[in-house]
């Protein structure tokens, strides 16, 4: 017979991890499945932002004058809708979902372009 422990010790009353409940309150996570995506339409949303001026703003793993790919990822389930929303957004420009940084808008970018790239912030691995 194997027993097992497990640690039981809690933190101290009114402590609290306030890095964690910053990030939770930037990021505000959507409950959702993510669907299933194609390696090439993965493929594809990389090298439309590789020449796009999406890193003049963003980065991918850190907040730059936007918030971060993964951020963004761990936000909204890749689904339809959100994609569709999202690319809207990249066309049309905004602020106010990630604070006060101001997105210009890509007036002149397909919206099919747009939501490929869309769909490749959303599989990013966090």
């Amino acid at each position: 017979m194997v027993a097992l422990a497990a640690c039981t010790q809690k933190p101290a009353q009114g402590s609290i991890d306030t890095s964690t409940a910053k990030e939770q309150k930037y990021i505000r996570a959507i409950e959702g499945e993510d669907e299933e995506l194609e390696i090439e339409v993965i493929k594809r949303g990389e090298v439309l932002i590789s020449y796009s001026d999406c890193a003049e703003c963003h980065k991918e793993d850190k907040r730059a004058k936007g918030p971060a790919f993964q951020d963004i990822a761990k936000r909204y389930p890749l689904k339809k809708v959100y994609v569709d929303l999202l690319a809207r957004k990249v066309i049309s420009g905004g602020s106010g979902s990630w604070g006060s940084p101001i997105m210009s808008p890509h007036p002149d970018l397909k919206e099919e372009d747009a939501r490929t790239m869309v769909r490749y912030i959303l599989s990013i691995e966090n």
